[in-house]
């Protein structure tokens, strides 16, 4: 059946331009080399091979994928629409639809962004329907995706089986575990437990005997969701099944769904499964479509690696001292950095492009523990891109602030060093655009509880990971804001939480406050239980009103929150559909962060705008 899979797999995906770069990233199914070609107002754009750098990194015998980049000052001409097209022996490998006009982001008017993409979460993918956008004039100049671009730790059985079938098709990578219940990633498809029971394959070791609490259970959280760790992914090969399937129609047209695969027990969750994958699939052509026309820029949250990820110190030791789910951590983190870590920036991520290189090869992963480990040791995942508003991008998960009197504790989202380094990075401009995978302004009332039960010592119960469960993160972080010499105007996007909000903060006590605008959308494809949402939503106006004196018992104490109010939405303001955020800007570097329009673009294509101020 090989011989019957198309060239072209997956891509391509335009990802980091600007006026001298573009770099796009395209899977292939047979080994070759693509070529780039850019046009722009009807004329070629000449650059010569000292300009261009491409690099192939084989995923298995029939899976390759390719990085495209070119690098030469003033590449593009600014403001005008320019053409690429990707060619393999002189055939086109672009789309048919979408060998047309893309835009070099500059002056950002037009910025999109959501996070938490659940393939079998039961609403509808909001994804597609940016398509509709493209020859409007509300296209996006930019597409941010925030974190949980896909969901490694919660997998439905049909997707798993559409993996496993993907990995025989194409070939990819297998491995070998150490310590592991199977010894090697093949054994996974035909186990016993390889569907549905997968927490059975977690490691048995003594000096890890919390581990399955940490990783791998199936938590319930009986303040909010449960956790389905039971087809978690473990395998390298399993991981870039995922993100061919998350992003690209092709390979489903090679599936067969077959329930047998599943014990008795699941079948009928298999098949209620099903019928919400097929329809996730329906969109794939125009995600594919909108990924390859717009400038896309990810950032990784939990789930793209696994639920919790570093969220304390507990944790880490817990995971990281057994080498079994070290090698399930580094492989999710390899994924990431192949399917959209590199895109961001590739000139920044040159030292790990060379050891890729190295250790991937068409038959096997060379030394696969060494390559994990120079991706474990990597502490440049944060970027800025120098656009109008210029952009941070900051790196949540990594380098993480860690509690050194009680390893239970929630560790801070970043550390004194990272913070300090973005606060340099900020100095001197009017106004910036944060992504943040978390919201750094979230709901009081939730982030009590949390507080709460931390103090229990139960902080991955309830998954407190906030900005301000840390002290020392929370301090630093918000006196950023309050700094005189950081920027008058912040613009923050973020997601993660299954529900969307837009939040003003001003400094109270303050004649010339700065201005603090927090856009959170989320998620994509995946909802806040409706219900409990309209609960905690009706407790948080009740309790943390701006006039209440609760607020000053939080580390926000001197700042005033004033929430906008969705339309439609009567007294709420948190709301829970699966939508894309549109930030709209003024074209202009001066304004008031009043005249920023905040809309949710809904999956059922209608829009939701949060009422200005």
């Amino acid at each position: 059946m090989t011989n019957k899979i198309p060239l072209l797999i997956a891509g391509p995906f335009l990802r980091h331009t600007s006026v001298d770069e573009i770099c796009v990233t395209l899977v292939t199914s047979q080994l070759c080399a693509p070529e780039i070609t850019l046009t722009q107002l009807g004329r070629k754009i000449t650059f010569t091979p000292r300009h261009v750098n491409q690099d192939c990194l084989p995923l298995g015998k029939n899976a390759f994928l390719h990085i495209i980049h070119v690098h030469k000052k003033d590449l593009f001409k600014v403001d005008s629409p320019f053409i690429y097209d990707i060619q393999v022996d002189d055939k086109s490998l672009s789309l048919s639809n979408t060998s047309t006009k893309c835009y070099v982001p500059s002056q950002l008017t037009n910025v999109m962004h959501g996070s938490c993409r659940k393939i079998h979460s039961e609403g509808h993918d909001a994804l597609p329907t940016v398509v509709g956008l493209l020859e409007s004039d509300e296209r996006p100049d930019i597409l941010f995706l925030t974190g949980d671009q896909v969901y490694v730790d919660d997998v439905a059985g049909p997707t798993l089986h559409a993996i496993n079938q993907v990995i025989t098709l194409l070939g990819l990578h297998q491995e070998s575990f150490t310590d592991g219940v199977v010894q090697c990633s093949n054994d996974l498809c035909g186990h016993a437990y390889g569907y549905y029971l997968r927490e059975s394959l977690l490691p048995d070791s003594e000096a890890n005997e919390t581990l399955d609490k940490v990783f791998f259970r199936a938590k319930r959280k009986p303040l909010f969701t449960s956790v389905n760790a039971q087809n978690h992914l473990m395998s390298f090969a399993e991981i870039c099944a995922l993100y061919l399937l998350s992003f690209s129609p092709v390979m489903w047209k090679f599936i067969e769904f077959d329930e047998s695969v599943a014990p008795d027990e699941f079948r009928d969750r298999y098949r209620k499964e099903q019928q919400i994958v097929e329809t996730f699939v329906e969109g794939l052509e125009s995600v594919q479509t909108v990924l390859a026309r717009i400038p896309t820029y990810m950032i990784f949250d939990d789930h793209d690696i696994t639920d919790d990820w570093n969220l304390n110190r507990a944790w880490e030791e817990a995971v990281y001292g057994n080498p079994f789910s070290k090698r399930i951590i580094g492989n999710a983190l390899l994924g990431y950095t192949l399917f959209q870590g590199i895109g961001n920036q590739p000139k920044r991520l040159t030292p790990l492009l060379r050891l890729l290189k190295k250790h991937l090869l068409k038959t096997k992963i060379k030394a696969h523990d060494e390559l994990l480990e120079a991706i474990f040791d990597w502490e440049k995942w944060h970027y800025s891109l120098d656009t109008q508003p210029p952009v941070r991008v900051l790196d949540t998960r990594t380098r993480r602030w860690r509690s050194e009197s009680n390893p239970k504790k929630p560790s801070g989202l970043m550390d004194w060093e990272a913070l300090v380094n973005f606060q340099q990075s900020i100095v001197g401009h009017d106004n910036v655009i944060v992504v943040s995978a978390a919201p750094i302004y979230g709901m009081k009332f939730i982030e009590m509880i949390q507080r709460v039960f931390t103090w229990f010592g139960q902080a991955l119960t309830v998954d407190a990971e906030n900005w301000m469960a840390h002290k020392g993160t929370a301090n630093v972080m918000l006196n950023i804001f309050r700094h005189i010499k950081t920027p008058p105007r912040f613009m923050i996007l973020s997601g993660d939480v299954h529900y969307s909000f837009v939040y003003d903060v001003r400094m109270r006590f303050r004649r010339n406050s700065p201005q603090v605008l927090q856009f959170t959308c989320s998620g994509i494809k995946n909802q806040f239980p409706d219900q409990l949402l309209r609960f905690f939503d009706h407790l948080n106006r009740l309790f943390y009103s701006s006039r209440s004196p609760l607020n000053f018992l939080t580390k926000r104490r001197f700042m005033k929150i004033t929430e906008r109010k969705p339309f439609g939405y009567d007294a709420a303001e948190h709301i829970n559909p699966c939508a894309m955020g549109v930030l709209q800007l003024p074209n202009r570097s001066e304004f008031d962060l009043s005249e920023v329009k905040c809309t949710l673009l809904c999956a059922d294509q209608s829009k939701i705008p949060f009422e200005d101020l």
